[in-house]
Order: structure tokens, then C-alpha cells, then sequence
């Protein structure tokens, strides 16, 4: 749906994107026992078998190449919107940002994947993570970037809403598929709770888009949005843990 009224919230786009993913992976490295081997995932030291590691049943291998590939694009795409555009001009840009923009999502997606995959509860008890982060992920993206492209905020606007409602129709499925491995309790119970009121109040400001009452936007518009992705992977993280 995009048009050259909308390059001013690409732009912003590809400017924000890439400092924020370089926070990853440097997170992700300082999370691991041994920090200093995190280049083990991508290349074997075993003798007589050097050379590149991609293991396609193991979701932390897939994981790492994902995010080192998309990572080049995100960078790419930076240093186009840095300069004049004319990087990513004509119809290899357009396939490079359609390429760029599934690895993105697939991103977005990947650390509730991750999580789901794992034996611990709550987490292996729902199928839900990964869309759940990935339409939270949408819906704050788009706030911000109605926040400041004033040329395309009515469709961000409204893309918006609709990704706040799947991300609502995937909290209700999350917190359903709980009840039956028992450990929905631990995700509502006590201090938890208050994180679901952020995440509700987060919800209302741009599903109100959707029945026509929604507020200005603002940055602070936004950052409620924001505030309220940020409560929602809280509340899953580490109510799980406790």
C-alpha cells in the first residue's frame, strides 16, 4: 500500500531499525555461559570439519543466521536512508526491502518461537508465543511510526488497530491454552496482574482507531503503545521463571 507519500515513515523506519537490532545480538551474547564462543554458532572448530554451522533442526542456529542475514539488510537499508535513497532505487530495491521485510518478521516472531520450544512452563504450554510477539511487535512499530511520519498516519493508524486486535485475540488464546496445563495462575497472579493492566491500557488507545474514537496521536500516544509491548514480553518472560 505503500506511496511516495509514505517514504518519510520508510525512512524512519530503516533508520530506527538497525540501532535497535544491534542491541540484540549483544544481549544475546552476554546472555550465553561462555560469551567470548557466541561465534561457535556460525562457524565449527571441530578439526576436520570447518567451515560454516547451520543446523536447521536446532532453533538457536536458525535463529543466529536469521538474525546475522537479517541484519545486512537492516544495514543496507540504514545506510540508504542515511544517504540520497538511490541505494535501493527501482526493482532491486523493492525485492531487497520485500526480502528484508519477511526476514523482519520472522524476527519479530522468533524469540516467542524460541521460548515455545523450550521445556519450561507456561512456555511449552502455549502455541501462541510466536504470533503473540510478533502482532505486538506490529502494533508498536506502527505507533511509533505514526508518531512522527504525519503523511501516512491515518493507515499506520489503522494498521494499528488491526494489529492490536490479533495481538488481543493471541492474549485471550494464550492465556486459554494455560488453563489446561495449569500454570494459567502463574501468569496472572500477584505483580503479574498490574503488567496486564499496562498491556490493556496499551490495547485501547489504538483499537479505539478501529470504531472510529481515537485519540490524537502523540509520542505520548506511543510510548503507551510501547510501554505496553514491553509489559506484555515482561508478564511471559519472567512470570514463567518465578
Amino acid at each position: 500500500w505503500g506511496g511516495p507519500r509514505d517514504q518519510a515513515a520508510a525512512r524512519v523506519g530503516f533508520l530506527i531499525a538497525f540501532p535497535v537490532l544491534v542491541v540484540c545480538p549483544i544481549f544475546l551474547t552476554i546472555d550465553l555461559g561462555q560469551p567470548l564462543r557466541f561465534w561457535h554458532m556460525l562457524i565449527s572448530t571441530t578439526p576436520g570439519q570447518s567451515g560454516f554451522v547451520f543446523k536447521n533442526w536446532s532453533p538457536m542456529s536458525v535463529g543466529s543466521w536469521a538474525l546475522l542475514t537479517y541484519g545486512v539488510f537492516a544495514f543496507v537499508s540504514f545506510l540508504d536512508a542515511l544517504g540520497s535513497g538511490a541505494l535501493l532505487a527501482g526493482a532491486f530495491g523493492r525485492l531487497f526491502i520485500a526480502v528484508g521485510a519477511i526476514l523482519a518478521l520472522f524476527i519479530a516472531s522468533y524469540t516467542g518461537v524460541l521460548l515455545s520450544v523450550s521445556n519450561q512452563p507456561v512456555w511449552s504450554d502455549t502455541w501462541t508465543l510466536g504470533g503473540l510477539f510478533l502482532a505486538s511487535g506490529l502494533s508498536g512499530s506502527a505507533a511509533l511510526l505514526s508518531s512522527v511520519a504525519a503523511n501516512s498516519e491515518g493507515r499506520l493508524r489503522r494498521a494499528e488497530g488491526y494489529f492490536a486486535l490479533l495481538e488481543l485475540v493471541l492474549i485471550v488464546a494464550f492465556l486459554v491454552t494455560l488453563a489446561p496445563a495449569g500454570t494459567l495462575a502463574r501468569v496472572i497472579a500477584g505483580p503479574w496482574i498490574i503488567l496486564w493492566a499496562v498491556v490493556a491500557v496499551s490495547l485501547v488507545l489504538p483499537l479505539s482507531e478501529l470504531v472510529g474514537r481515537a485519540p490524537a496521536v502523540s509520542g505520548i500516544t506511543a510510548l503507551v503503545v510501547l510501554v505496553g509491548v514491553l509489559a506484555l514480553r515482561a508478564v511471559v518472560i519472567f512470570s514463567a521463571q518465578m
